[in-house]
């Protein structure tokens, strides 16, 4: 069961620019809806980041060539087409074939260019793609395109999921201005994003020049989507993306330096924090919810490579599934994390507020009845202090139970 706060924002924004349609094509799955296609205006900017897994998945392939086509152009990204159950990965030049074949029907249908439509897939990985029934739902998704169609297409995309993930806010920014910012995700196996299966699509009203959105998709992504796992594992078929569709180009947001900037970069770290930890807290067999927070690093890299050591490990993981308190596993798994800054006389470990290891060793308060309460919490923040600098960083994870284990084996069942 999803761990601790997974409810859906009880208000989703619409955002003028976007618009959505759902249908059951039977990709894979009988009875449930598993296509979605946005609809992007003309004055959309796009982002894009993609799996860093060289055995990618076909879509992922043509993503990248359509992106870079429209790069050298003056037109963008004006269709994403999203098909769940089958991931079109490891499925060679058929695959690649059947990909752009629906980017082609697509396109036909609506009067774009063919680089103007971003196909997406998920799913199984190896098996060549149902793409006569892609082909055959498109009419169904334009005919019920909707700007309210969020919470649906979140539901529409998941696989092993068990709930949808949607996040929504708006941010005002001074002069009556108010910009909307609203996003889906899916995912919660082989997760280990590195730009989980992981998709996320988030989109804002704001007017963001495409070179600058590029920019923050990155950073928005190194905060959030790189900063979770479950299992360690990078898909083939990850993929992000950031919408603006803003045309007020009197308030064009063109750098950092733009008065919105800074508030807006607030509102989508909101949004993109959510999504990620949303697919952290629907981990397959998850029960509880870890933040690994490192602190006092001579370098944020070091923190990082701590912070995922930890959060990686079965060992750690196993012990808070089982509500064992054996922290040294911790404290090995920081000595082999690869941290270039690291004295073991210098760090201390705190879960929540419990003190356990103080500059290396234990800490002379603590006792084993204080560790086994914290760790039967189904949140828990593991603090690790490097004491070496100012630098800090996050990684979000969960345990890993028998269910975890239940889930893949009987993955394609």
């Amino acid at each position: 069961m999803p761990v601790g706060n997974i409810a859906p924002p009880d208000v989703i924004h619409a955002i003028n620019g976007v618009e959505i349609g759902i249908t059951a094509a039977g990709v894979r799955y009988k009875d449930r809806d598993d296509l979605v296609v946005f609809r992007l205006a003309d004055s959309a900017t796009v982002a894009c980041v993609t799996t860093s897994n060289k055995c990618c998945a076909a879509p992922v392939l043509l993503v990248r060539e359509h992106l870079k086509q429209l790069a050298d152009s003056d037109k963008s990204a004006r269709y994403l087409l999203i098909n769940t159950g089958n991931a079109n990965a490891a499925t060679g030049d058929e695959g690649y074939r059947r990909a752009l074949q629906t980017c082609e029907a697509l396109a036909d249908k609506t009067g774009v260019a063919v680089n103007q439509v971003m196909p997406f897939s998920t799913g199984v990985i190896g098996e060549v793609i149902n793409s006569e029934a892609i082909i055959k739902g498109l009419e169904a998704c334009l005919a019920n395109l909707s700007k309210d169609n969020w919470l649906a297409a979140a539901n529409a995309i998941r696989t092993t999921d068990t709930i949808p993930k949607v996040a929504s806010t708006q941010v005002a920014v001074g002069d009556n201005i108010e910009y909307s910012v609203t996003g889906i995700s899916k995912g919660a196996g082989m997760i280990r994003p590195n730009m989980a299966t992981m998709l996320g699509y988030v989109a804002t009203d704001a007017p963001i020049a495409q070179p600058l959105l590029q920019q923050m998709l990155v950073e928005l992504t190194n905060q959030s989507f790189n900063r979770i796992t479950i299992d360690g594992d990078t898909s083939t078929n990850d993929c992000c993306v950031l919408i603006a569709t803003g045309d007020n180009e009197s308030n064009l947001i063109d750098s950092k330096r733009h008065p919105h900037y800074a508030s807006l970069f607030e509102a989508l770290k909101q949004v993109f924090i959510r999504l990620a930890t949303l697919i952290v807290r629907d981990g397959e067999g998850a029960t509880k919810f870890i933040t690994v927070k490192v602190t006092g690093g001579k370098t944020v890299e070091d923190c990082c490579d701590v912070a995922y050591a930890v959060a990686h490990s079965p060992l750690v993981k196993t012990a808070f599934f089982a509500s064992d308190p054996n922290w040294g596993r911790i404290v090995a798994a920081m000595g082999y994390s690869g941290a270039e800054n690291l004295d073991a006389n210098q760090v201390s470990v705190t879960l929540d507020d419990v003190a356990i290891c103080t500059r290396g060793q234990l800490d002379p308060s603590y006792t084993e009845e204080q560790g086994q309460k914290v760790m039967s919490r189904p949140e828990i923040t593991i603090n690790i202090d490097l004491g070496m600098g100012d630098a800090a960083d996050t990684v979000y994870t969960c345990d890993l139970s028998h269910e975890y284990v239940s889930i893949n084996a009987d993955y394609r069942s």
